[in-house]
């Protein structure tokens, strides 16, 4: 993937979560997509941290939207591979936090969440 490319789908990436409107996010996800985080480890009883498929991770996310009102995400920097993209991010918390979203054509197949420390 080109670097603008890249920079592109994490600008409308941020926007959609900022927007806090679920169908935009969810529109770049692929039905069959395998999401990890150590949030989902966390969150989802019985979960090891992954979760697999779209509407289960439409109802994961929405839970998320609805418990963080004021969540908002600033983009630190972006990172392009051959069929992926790492976003680098501060919440509205002030942690930082990177995804690591591998695509298929113009569809998201799987992702990780990674999160660094909360600030004190």
């Amino acid at each position: 993937m080109e670097l603008d490319r890249a920079q592109a789908f994490a600008d409308e990436w941020a926007a959609d979560w900022n927007s806090g409107d679920i169908d935009r996010i969810m529109k770049h996800y692929a039905d069959d997509v395998v999401f990890r985080s150590p949030l989902a480890a966390r969150l989802l009883d019985g979960s090891d941290g992954t979760v697999r498929g779209k509407e289960a991770l439409r109802a994961y996310w929405a839970q998320g939207l609805r418990h963080n009102p004021d969540l908002h995400f600033h983009i630190l920097g972006v990172y392009a591979g051959i069929d992926s993209v790492v976003i680098n991010y501060r919440n509205q918390a002030g942690q930082m936090s990177n995804e690591v979203l591998i695509f298929d054509g113009d569809l998201i197949v799987s992702g990780w969440g990674t999160h660094g420390p909360k600030p004190s």
